[in-house]
């Protein structure tokens, strides 16, 4: 064989060993989503004096 086949097959067999892998595998743990949210809202009603009023002497309405 001549010199460059056979550099030809030394680089083929190093070749062969250098297959890319790719794995994909489940967690072995679940996962965990920790949301700590806190909402605080506030509502301001603006109201005029006459229906203020209104709401003052008959509370019954709601």
């Amino acid at each position: 064989m001549s010199p460059r086949a056979l550099l030809m097959l030394a680089a083929s067999l190093l070749l062969i060993g250098c297959v890319p892998r790719i794995e994909v595998a489940a967690p072995k743990e679940p996962i965990t989503i920790n949301m700590n949210v806190k909402i605080e809202h506030e509502i301001h009603i603006k109201v005029d004096k006459d229906v203020e009023a209104l709401l003052k002497n008959q509370s019954d309405l709601f």
